[in-house]
């Protein structure tokens, strides 16, 4: 069965006092993710992975080794990135957990600190990529980041909250300025609930 775009889990304009208009989520979702969705479907087909999940595919076709990814992993890992990258984000104003902000307080020292190195993984990804927070294999939270659409799933790692910092998720608002995106989106536009209950 074909892979299809998921709706948002919210207007297209309910992020837009936040930071994040409504032309930036027509782009990004509407466009973007649903051309991973659509060439997904095509690289998979009559292929091994057809059939299989997202996560099965992702982990079966990344190459550690490789210099570029091919091009079922490329449009099936985006996929799944943007499908979770949307879950993270809430209209709502999100109070963080105790249990997560304990978490974040024993790993980085505090929570300011964990936004400041988070924003810096995101801010020095060279060209397309993701910011990350994770589970690492051992159970300790960690950050890290990724080129293209190389995601925590390559790694055995559990993604708790992942920030797209390929420019198409910040341009038409904040320009050049991925810095004050990642800034915008920590501060303002994250789900705490939802990263949380990934833990």
């Amino acid at each position: 069965m074909a892979f299809e775009l998921p709706d948002l889990p919210y207007a297209h304009d309910a992020l837009a006092s936040k930071g994040m208009s409504a032309e930036t989520l027509e782009y990004h979702h509407d466009l973007h993710h649903n051309a991973y969705v659509t060439n997904g479907n095509k690289a998979i087909a009559g292929t091994e992975w057809e059939g299989k999940s997202l996560e099965e595919i992702i982990k079966g076709t990344y190459d550690p080794k490789a210099v570029a990814q091919n091009g079922i992993f490329n449009n099936i890992s985006q996929l799944w990135n943007h499908n979770q990258f949307w879950e993270m984000m809430s209209p709502e104003d999100s109070k963080m957990p105790g249990g997560l902000e304990k978490a974040l307080v024993e790993s980085f020292g505090s929570v300011d600190k964990f936004k400041e190195d988070f924003s810096a993984a995101g801010a020095g990804q060279f060209g397309s990529g993701w910011a990350w927070l994770v589970k690492d294999t051992d159970g300790g939270l960690k950050i890290t980041k990724t080129e293209n659409g190389v995601n925590p799933l390559c790694f055995g790692q559990t993604a708790l909250l992942g920030c797209d910092v390929w420019e198409h998720s910040y341009y038409i608002d904040f320009r050049n300025k991925r810095p004050a995106y990642l800034t915008n989106f920590l501060d303002n536009l994250v789900n705490w609930e939802n990263v949380a209950g990934r833990m």
